[in-house]
């Protein structure tokens, strides 16, 4: 058992402080009155509503909101498939190949994967814009959801789809009805995993932008290279709310549907 002593505790303290505490000081700074980033003047939300009339940045903000989604739902779709493929089929031919292009993004730096994808996407004639972005960060976050459906994939009872395609039940039907809700929380989680990751995204997108299709990070990122606005530390403010809203969503929904499970199992053992 873990003993709490003095230095634990500091340790951990100092941990959470580092990861933290900047995040709190531009949430609190958010709400600051002065136009100074750095100097407190008091409460005010006026920065939200200057936000409001900030076209630029709103536009910026919605491309990024329908590339997320777009991408982390075309991401959950071809992860999910992928990481059946792996665990499913474990012999057949290319399965290598097939596992080192599914799990390459993983450990390939974002300016290599930006630099190639815009090589591919010249070499083939495509313009750059919003499209080009929802495909690489398709690419890029297909990895993810693969790797998350395939960890709950590797512990599911395949007894329960055998007795659904003993009882009649075509394996289309198997798949839909018993397989995908079972590791839901899973494909929930990959796909919330990879809206997140599109939203953060910032290289990539640099590589494979173009004109009309700025994101919200480029926009933040050039605007920071002139100075630090208070706006930017409102619209930083609503994004961390809604990634955090979206975790806590997903952590409850996964909660509740292992307790009911665990329920459910505990009702089939004790049934006579």
């Amino acid at each position: 058992m873990l003993r709490w002593t003095r230095f634990n505790v500091a340790s951990v303290a100092l941990g959470f402080a580092f990861l933290y505490l900047p995040i709190v000081l531009l949430v609190v700074f958010s709400f600051n009155e002065s136009k100074l980033v750095t100097v407190w003047g008091g409460f005010s939300t006026k920065w939200y509503v200057s936000l409001l009339h900030n076209q630029a940045l709103l536009d910026a903000a919605w491309v990024t909101i329908r590339v997320g989604i777009l991408s982390a739902t075309a991401a959950t779709i071809l992860g999910t498939l992928a990481a059946i493929a792996l665990v499913r089929y474990t012999r057949f031919r290319g399965r290598m190949l097939f596992s080192g292009m599914v799990y390459a993004p993983l450990v390939m730096p974002e300016v290599i994967t930006g630099l190639s994808l815009l090589l591919l996407f010249v070499a083939i004639g495509l313009d750059r814009g919003f499209w080009t972005i929802t495909l690489a960060h398709t690419t890029l976050t297909m990895c993810f959801v693969a790797v998350v459906v395939q960890s709950r994939l590797l512990s599911f009872d395949r007894s329960i789809e055998e007795a659904a395609q003993d009882l009649g039940a075509p394996p289309v039907r198997t798949f839909f009805e018993v397989t995908l809700p079972i590791i839901a929380p899973a494909v929930l989680s990959g796909w919330i995993l990879a809206f997140t990751l599109s939203l953060d995204d910032l290289v990539i997108a640099s590589f494979t932008s173009g004109p009309g299709a700025t994101t919200l990070p480029m926009k933040i990122y050039s605007q920071v290279r002139l100075g630090v606005t208070p706006e930017i530390n409102a619209v930083c403010t609503i994004l961390i709310g809604i990634v955090a809203i979206g975790v806590i969503c997903a952590s409850t929904i996964t909660k509740r549907r292992e307790l009911q499970r665990e329920r459910d199992e505990r009702a089939a053992a004790n049934a006579p």
